[in-house]
This record gives C-alpha cells, structure tokens and sequence, in this order.
C-alpha cells in the first residue's frame, strides 16, 4: 500500500515532490484564508461605523472593502481548483503503483476469494480516503498553527467566560475542551463501526463471487444460494444502519451545539458592550477554525472508519503475497 509508491524509484516524482506540492499549496491556502479572517474584522468595523453614523464613510471606501474580498477569494479558488486537479492525478498514480504490484504478484493471490474487487476497487479507494484524509490532517496542523495565535491574541479582548470568570486564553481553552470532548464521545459512540464496515465487504465479496461463478455454471446462483448470501448482505447491512443511527444523532447534535459555542462565551464580552462587531467575527471565525482543526477526528470519523476497513482488506490480501498460492484442495482464506 506504501511501498509500491514511496519507496519506488519509478514514483518518486508524483509520491515525494507531488507530497510537498500537495502540502505547499494546502500552506498557501491557509495563508489566505488568515487574510479573509483579517479582512472579516475590517469590513465589520466599516459597516457598523457607517451604520452608526451614516455618511461617516464613502461608498468608494465600502468598494474597495468589497474589491479586496474579491482578489484574495479569486487566488484562493484559483489555488483549489489547481490542486484538487494535480490530487486526482496524484491519488491515480498511487493507485496504479498498487495496482501494478499487485498484478505482479497475482499468481500468488488471485485464489483469494475477492481478489479482483481488492485489486480494481480496493486500491482507488485506499489511495483517494488516505489522500483525502492526509491533506485535512495537514490542513488541521497549518491551520492551528496559524490561528491559534490570533485566537489567543483575540483572547484578550474577552473580559471573562460564563460561570468561570476571567481566564487567560480563554478562547483556546474553550475550543480544545469542546473538541477533545467530541472527539471522545463519538470514539466511543462508533466504537462498533469499523468491524461493521469490515463485515459489509466480506459478506459483499461472498454474494458477488457467486454471482459471477454463476455467469459461466448453471449449477451456482441458485436461488437457495443466492437468497443465504443476499440474506447475510441485509443483515450486516441492517446492522450497519442501526449503528449509524445512533452514531449520527451524537455526531450530528454535537456539531450543531458547536455553533453557539463561541457565542455563548462571548456572552459577558459582548452584553458589555467590549467588543466590535467586527472584532467579534475575527474572534467566531478564528475560533471556528480552531475547533475544527481539532476537530479532525470528529469530522472525519465516518472516512477513517471506511479507511481501517479498507486497510484490513488489503492487509490480508498482501499476507498471501509471502503465503503464496494455497496447496491443491485447499480452500483459500478470504480477504
């Protein structure tokens, strides 16, 4: 899964040089979204000033708070469109290092039960979620990197927390404790998922191996066969549902309570009066960054789960590479 990519000589310019191409322009793009952050806080303070007193700024002062938006949202979607191009081509060649590998070995593994799903499926989805999940886990370091001093600077500006009074870094203790606690509650909460999504696969590969014996031998697929198959597919899907259910109310609830987090800390600040109202959009959009950021578990748990299940597959599919092909009259293992 890693090797045939980073550790080949053939690869080296997509897997090493393509990586920090990846993580330069997801740096970049954090850089722009702090100018957005700034600018949030200037053009606030322009409308609640030409709210407050009107005629006290010009309608070319207000174009020119519009214009700035304008360039730097024009750069970053530039750079996204860019690179989300570059990672398709980068995820594709990450699959076809796999997938060559594999078809070299492929006298050792096509007797696994599933080999052709592992090696046509499995490998696109193994390197689009560890790509995808590479650059948000990046994204979550530069973007903590880069906010948490604003969001610990902007800290000053609050005068005290509900029920705590005044704390040092408020802001940032807030958003770690908020996050960590999520984080907790869905880990255990979805405790279940992975070998679910595990299952979901074998049961899947068992009713679609027999349906393709039976495309060639009237005497496979018949209906008992296929109606014991399909009916272990249901259930581990029926299962799977139930378990989502629950996983989802906890997942979804908590991100919508984490909308009013900021606020409801800001309570004290803003009822005083302390703040402006741009000073208060630096400080929800910074702390929106912030808790997302280590919020990355939280927000990805569903991607991670499908990931682990993936890994697993392709772990024992790669076991029979050092195996080898099962001696004659042996029923090989699944995968």
């Amino acid at each position: 899964m890693f090797k045939s990519f980073f550790l080949s000589r053939r690869w080296f310019a997509w897997s090493i040089l393509g990586t920090a191409v990846i993580l330069f322009a997801t740096w970049y793009r954090v850089q722009l979204d702090v100018r957005i952050n700034e600018w949030f806080g200037s053009f606030y303070d322009v409308v609640q000033k030409a709210l407050a007193k009107p005629g006290s700024i010009s309608l070319d002062e207000y174009w020119k708070q519009l214009g700035t938006f304008l360039h730097i949202a024009m750069i970053y979607v530039l750079v996204a469109v860019v690179l989300d191009f570059f990672v398709k081509h980068y995820i594709f060649r990450w699959r076809q290092a796999m997938n060559d590998y594999y078809m070299s070995h492929w006298d050792r593994l096509r007797h696994i039960e599933g080999a052709a799903q592992r090696v046509q499926e499995d490998t696109m989805r193994f390197a689009s979620i560890m790509e995808g999940l590479g650059i948000e886990f990046m994204r979550s370091l530069m973007v903590l990197a880069a906010f948490l001093p604003i969001l610990a600077g902007l800290s000053a500006k609050v005068t005290e927390l509900p029920y705590f009074g005044a704390v040092s870094y408020s802001l940032v203790w807030v958003a770690i404790a908020f996050a960590l606690g999520g984080t907790l509650l869905l880990a255990v909460v979805g405790v279940k998922l992975p070998g679910l999504q595990f299952q979901n696969q074998r049961v899947e590969a068992a009713y679609r191996k027999e349906l393709v014996y039976g495309e060639d031998d009237p005497a496979r697929a018949q209906p008992p066969q296929v109606q014991t198959l399909f009916g272990a597919v249901r259930r581990n899907y029926f299962t799977l549902f139930f378990h989502y259910l629950y996983f989802d109310v906890a997942k979804w609830s908590y991100l919508q309570v984490g909308v009013l987090v900021p606020y409801a800390a800001l309570g004290p600040t803003l009822v005083g009066g302390v703040v402006t109202l741009g000073v208060m959009q630096q400080i929800v959009r910074a702390f929106g960054r912030v808790e997302s950021a280590f919020q990355f578990l939280v927000l990805s748990w569903s991607t991670i789960v499908e990931l682990m299940s993936v890994y697993k597959r392709l772990r024992a599919f790669e076991h029979q590479i050092e195996a080898g092909p099962p001696p004659e009259g042996v029923q090989p293992a699944s995968a």
